[in-house]
């Protein structure tokens, strides 16, 4: 009989919760941006997402080892994250003419807030197992289950209740965050270690820019920064995309375009499922033929959302979603698996730092803002449901061409033929689960 101790269950709530906040505004915010008229400044609140990951966390987790123990600093950054998403709720259900400059900026302080709270959970998480005497490789992934489970559940919960058009979705996840505020308060403590505290440079990861110097890590943080590209758009956009077909006759009335939160879900639960699969396609493959799994996953991700509808072609997004899982995960485990195996001790942490703002910052950041001016550019200035469904597929399909192209080039330019050990997989495979949809954890 598997044992479950109290403080996993504690553990397991508070990852609940975590990500409960962030699954009931991530995938469907687009949606409500274009229901208020905002859509065409819907790239910029995804892309503050990465901009202020670049920074934060390290900020915030240096005030958390040397001044403010960690429970007590999620505790913190949940209640400011929860006021600051409250107001730009109360703002928008209280305003006839939603502005930009007000939401956007409610929003951006929000989540300048929210984004440190997923590290320090884990920080908090590894404290209070190692002093339950508990394995943190062996305990910690079954408790950050729970965290993809609540961001389904808030996802599902925004979607049936019909929150994902308005900002409730913000109200509710600003009730999350207060719960998990004075949750995180009952939570065990963390001491703090002002001796032992790293330096900004050490959290910002800026020690591995001298890995730029070799050629074959250049070439792999620059095709990491490009991949990055792709990781936001359908967190962007896949929402609006999918809801549009209510708007287009022959599509009003599938379960589908009335449902797109539910449907997306799919992408999560195939997210964590896809995680089982990586030991045995990295022995199987290597670690180059995993990433280039990943980089046509998202040719096949893009693809599919052009081609398919919420009516006979339902089950072409479904096939989207489910590769999902491949797409982000494969590539952010075999990539820390490439950094992990090409580093020395001195500077993995920091090229792990390096690697996920490559990816998540300065990629997604990117990408976000072209599929920004792409999608206003052949969607939202049409005039009619029907072309603008037409300037869907184009913009999905120049998704796809620029995934394929990067994969491509990746696959005659890339060199590895090395093998990571089974104990380095496990590692990194735990690393990956500390995070999720595709934003940076530091």
């Amino acid at each position: 009989m598997i044992k479950i101790r109290p403080i996993e269950l504690r553990l397991a709530l508070m990852n609940f919760l975590e990500f409960g906040v962030w699954g009931a505004y991530l995938i469907s915010l687009g949606n409500f941006l274009y229901s208020i008229g905002l859509e065409k400044q819907i790239g910029w609140f995804y892309t503050v997402q990465g901009i202020v990951s670049l920074f934060m966390p390290a900020v915030i987790g240096i005030i958390a080892d040397r001044y403010v123990q960690a429970q007590r600093m999620l505790s913190l950054c949940h209640l400011l994250a929860g006021c600051f998403m409250a107001a730009a709720g109360i703002y928008c259900l209280t305003t006839s003419q939603v502005e930009f400059g007000p939401l956007f900026t409610l929003y951006t302080i929000s989540v300048a807030f929210f984004m440190p709270t997923i590290g320090l959970g884990n920080s908090v998480a590894f404290n209070a197992l190692n002093r339950a005497g508990l394995d943190t490789i062996k305990h910690f992934p079954p408790i950050r289950v729970f965290g993809t489970v609540g961001f389904i559940c808030s996802m599902l919960f925004v979607n049936f209740t019909q929150f994902q058009t308005n900002a409730w979705q913000l109200i509710t996840s600003a009730v999350l965050s207060f719960i998990l505020a004075a949750y995180a308060l009952t939570l065990p403590s963390c001491l703090t270690k002002k001796e032992a505290a790293s330096s900004v440079a050490d959290a910002l990861g800026l020690k591995a820019f001298r890995l730029f110097k070799q050629k074959r890590m250049a070439i792999f943080f620059l095709f990491s920064m490009f991949l990055g590209v792709s990781l936001q758009i359908t967190n962007s956009y896949g929402n609006t995309f999918i809801t549009s077909f209510s708007e287009i006759a022959e599509y009003a009335d599938t379960w589908g375009a009335h449902n797109a939160n539910a449907l997306i879900s799919l992408s999560q639960m195939s997210e964590t499922l896809c995680i089982l699969l990586i030991p045995f396609c990295l022995k199987k493959l290597g670690i180059k033929g995993v990433m280039l799994m990943s980089m046509f996953a998202w040719v096949l991700r893009f693809g599919f959302f052009g081609l398919g509808n919420t009516g006979d072609g339902l089950w072409l997004l479904v096939i989207s979603c489910i590769v999902y899982g491949i797409a982000f995960d494969f590539f952010n485990v075999s990539g820390g698996l490439y950094v992990d195996q090409e580093t020395t001790s001195d500077i993995r942490s920091s090229a792990q730092g390096l690697f996920m703002i490559m990816t998540n910052g300065i990629g997604a950041t990117i990408g976000t803002l072209c599929a920004q001016g792409i999608v206003n550019y052949f969607v939202f200035s049409q005039t009619t449901p029907e072309a603008q469904h037409a300037g869907w597929e184009t913009s999905w399909f120049i998704f796809a061409a620029y995934a394929l192209v990067i994969a491509i080039l990746f696959m005659f330019i890339f060199k590895d033929n090395k093998q990571p050990s089974a104990s380095t997989v496990k590692a990194n495979i735990d690393e990956v689960n500390s995070g999720a949809d595709g934003m940076i954890d530091e």
